[in-house]
């Protein structure tokens, strides 16, 4: 018997263990909403929440059309710089090519058009300017290729961002149908060892077994408990995760990309 008992102390000490650092990630997680909230470590968050008050929407969309990422602020960012490097290429071109000045007087006569431009009988007189900034010495030249470069750099840029817009929303859709199904288990475990619990009161109540059974069931359930509190926070977070990597707002984008999809309610 003192074996049994020893052996229940050992897990209880075990228990106890993994408290503080649970409680050290509850503090640090409210400071982090303290923070999102504008307010200092010292001043609470008035609004509360209960796990079990939380609800997923009722429709996540297994698979998404490519055109939503265009909304992810990084995807438009790296597009924009993308633009401005083109636009760059344009003026260093632009600052390549001669430049005219030119100003005319009307005037003059002639009775055929190839002397409207001879000297004596002139119908416009031209004076103007011409700047020829090519030999500069090679200033504008590689001017040119520094845009060429930047361009090319914007266009990497913007390459790789969709890329990683194309992986996040990959990722999350896989971990969302993953932890569905991990959720789904853990809760028919909890619902089978809350049954075993059930079932060893009953038993304890009539004599046929003894406390330590009784515990057993109860360590059990309250173990499969927190497994499924865990699964469904893991549920959760695959949900913020993919209105993130979608950049949020994506059902506006699914009824209009398809008018027949039930938007989730928020």
């Amino acid at each position: 018997m003192r074996i049994d008992v020893a052996a229940q102390e050992t897990a209880l000490a075990q228990a106890k263990a993994t408290l503080p650092p649970l409680q050290e990630q509850f503090e640090q997680t409210r400071d982090l909403i303290r923070a999102l909230a504008g307010n200092l470590p010292n001043q609470d968050v008035a609004e509360t929440f209960e796990l079990d008050a939380l609800q997923l929407p009722p429709e996540l969309p297994l698979s998404l059309p490519a055109k939503l990422i265009e909304q992810r602020p990084d995807v438009r960012a790296a597009e924009a710089q993308l633009h401005a490097a083109n636009a760059q290429v344009g003026v260093a071109v632009a600052a390549m090519l001669p430049q005219f000045s030119i100003s005319g007087n009307a005037g003059g006569n002639a009775d055929q058009f190839a002397w409207m431009f001879r000297r004596g009988g002139p119908f416009w007189s031209l004076v103007g300017s011409v700047s020829q900034p090519l030999f500069e010495g090679g200033t504008l030249l590689h001017q040119k290729r520094a845009a060429d470069d930047a361009l090319k750099q914007a266009a990497a840029l913007y390459q790789s961002s969709v890329l990683t817009a194309y992986q996040n929303v990959a990722d999350t859709l896989h971990a969302s149908l993953s932890d569905a199904e991990a959720l789904s288990a853990n809760v028919r475990a909890e619902n089978a060892a809350r049954v075993t619990y059930d079932l060893t009161q009953r038993q304890m109540d009539a004599g046929y077994v003894n406390y330590l059974m009784l515990l057993n069931a109860e360590t059990t359930y309250e173990q499969a408990l927190i497994q499924r509190v865990q699964a469904q926070a893991s549920r959760y977070g695959d949900t913020v995760a993919l209105f993130q990597a979608l950049g949020g707002g994506w059902w506006n984008r699914m009824s209009q990309l398809n008018p027949r999809f039930d938007p989730p309610s928020r």
